[in-house]
Order: C-alpha cells, then structure tokens, then sequence
C-alpha cells in the first residue's frame, strides 16, 4: 500500500494554442475575383480534471511527466473553420487539489465524482480574413493567429475526504481501532510508523448508515515543520469534519499528549481548532473505576472523551453514537 499511496504529483502542463484563420479569397471561372472566404482556426485543447470516486491515489499519474495538450487546426478555404484540438481529460480522485507550482495559487478542486472542470483553456483560433470584410474594404488581407495555450508547472494534490480523522502519536492503537470498527485491514504491528500512508474504512452504523473513517500517519512534535511525516500527514486531516484523538490508557501523560497534538494542528492551520474533538482512551480494558476517574480529571474539559478497547471492543458502540451525534449534529 506504502508503495502505491501517491498523493502528490509534479508535472508540465500546456494546452493547445489555437489555429490560426486563413487568408484566402474566392476564385472561380464563373468568379475571377471573388471575396474573402478564409475560415477561423481551430480551438486548442484543453486540459480537464475530472472526478473520479473508484481512484484513491495518485498513482496512475505517476509517470505523467509532461501533458502537452493538441493545437487547434488553422482555417481554410471556403470558410471552413480548423478543427478544434482534441482535449485531455485526467481523472483524479475525490479531494485532489490543482495548484500552479511558481505562484501556489490553488486553480482547481474536485469534490464530486463525475465532476469536471477546465483546468488549462485552450488557446482560440484566430479570425479568418472573411471576418474583416466591410464596405470600404471588401479584400481585407488581415486574419488573425491562434492565441497561445497556457503552459507552466503545476500540482496535484491529494486530501483525504473521510468524514472522521484519527489523531495520535504513532503507535497509539489507531490502526487497531480501524481495523475493529470498519472492514479496513491497516498494517497493524508494535512499532513507530507502521501506517504511512492514510488508510480508509467504513463504519457500519445503526440503522443501515455509514460513514467513513480515517487512519492517518502518527505525528510527533514538529509535524507542522515537517518533521517525521510533517506536512503530508497533516495535509489529509484539513477535510475531517470531526477529530478523533486517540491515547492510549498506558501514556504516562495524557493531557501532555493532547497538548502537544493539539499544539501541532494550531501551528499547521489555526481553521483546524474550529472542528469537533473527541479523545477515545485505547487500551483501557485493564483499567478500574479509580484509574479511569483519575485520568478524566487530567484531560481538558471542554473535550469529550470516551475509554475504549478496541481488542475486548468495549466502549466502541459508544465511540460510534458519539461520532454518529457530531457529523449529523444541526
């Protein structure tokens, strides 16, 4: 999965120029000296995002070095306009975000599947000589070039769109909780960083609803300086509409924990605070009433948690009303 999860793609892009008009003018045996009949080139290519919901990576856009969309055809004879470039249509996952690479400036983002939106236009095609034929002058000689199409490098982005993140130091039985919950079946083992790459699921609720969840790489103080796994961990997380904190019952400072993740959010991207939070204390299933009540007393108020443990799976029903309230709340 490491291998094929491609979230971030660099490539040269140009659309077509645009053909240019024809400068041509009737002739006949019945006609020695017709009028102007050149016709308009053609439309230059362009170059289309669209969404598709079956893609979850950049993968397939991974040797797509250079796109070089067609040109437009130039007019000719008879009025006949050049045929237009044919366009390029990249399929993309949901959540993928266009941006020109020199100015950062974000062009295109594909939220819906099917959705499709011009990425880089086309250059026109010019006018033909027919089109400056007046009165006083009824032989122009002017037609126009194709206008360039636009060129440069861009980027593909890639943001997991999951309705709920999960957040935690790596090895705090993220991986193991979505495995528990949804049909996902993350690489699970007991050490740092076993998830690289985000890994999606989704939860079955009451009722025949779903939704979907997210496992993204562990951070570590820094991230938001691109320590560790950095920016692209943190990218994924600016879609989740909720939260979900996850620290195991064993940390030996929960509150100190769920400072410093929070810290880390606040110094990417200040608009992340403003979602719903909720702390799920994994691998509690050993502890007692005592412990529990002395645990609660160190975590901030203002943020609901929930014990849970995803291997006696106690307090998962819990975790998913409470998830369920939060996406669905007015």
């Amino acid at each position: 999965m490491e291998k094929n999860f491609i979230d971030y793609i660099r490539i040269f892009t140009r659309s077509g120029h645009g053909g240019a008009g024809c400068k041509h003018f009737s002739r006949s045996k019945h006609d020695a000296l017709g009028g102007p009949d050149g016709g308009d080139g053609g439309r230059g290519a362009h170059i289309i995002l669209r969404g598709n919901a079956q893609l979850w990576t950049l993968l397939h856009l991974r040797y797509y070095k250079n796109v070089l969309a067609e040109d437009g055809a130039r007019g000719d004879k008879s009025n006949m306009t050049g045929k237009d470039g044919k366009d390029i249509i990249i399929e993309v996952p949901l959540g993928t975000i266009a941006r020109d690479e020199e100015t950062g400036e974000l062009q295109v983002e594909i939220l819906e599947d099917g959705q499709e939106v011009i990425w880089l236009r086309g250059g026109r095609g010019g006018l033909g000589n027919s089109n400056f034929a007046t009165p006083t002058n009824q032989v122009p000689d002017h037609h126009q070039p194709g206008e360039k199409g636009v060129e440069g490098w861009k980027t593909l982005e890639l943001k997991v769109l999951a309705d709920v993140g999960l957040v935690g130091f790596p090895n705090a039985g993220k991986s193991t909780l979505l495995s528990v919950i949804t049909a996902a079946k993350p690489k699970i083992a007991d050490y740092a960083f076993t998830t690289l790459t985000p890994q999606l699921g989704m939860v079955e609720y009451r009722g025949n609803k779903s939704f979907c969840i997210a496992d993204l790489p562990g951070i570590i103080e820094g991230a938001a300086e691109g320590k560790g796994l950095g920016h692209r961990f943190l990218r994924h997380i600016e879609r989740n509409s909720v939260l979900l904190f996850v620290i195991p019952a064993d940390s030996e400072n929960h509150k100190h924990e769920f400072d410093i993740l929070h810290k880390e959010l606040e110094n990417y991207n200040p608009e992340l605070l403003q979602k719903d939070f909720l702390i799920a204390l994994s691998k509690s299933d050993m502890l007692d009433d005592e412990l529990k009540a002395a645990i609660s007393k160190e975590l901030p108020s203002n943020v609901p948690h929930i014990f849970i443990s995803s291997v006696t799976q106690k307090g998962l029903m819990e975790l998913k009303d409470a998830l369920w309230e939060m996406l669905n709340k007015q």
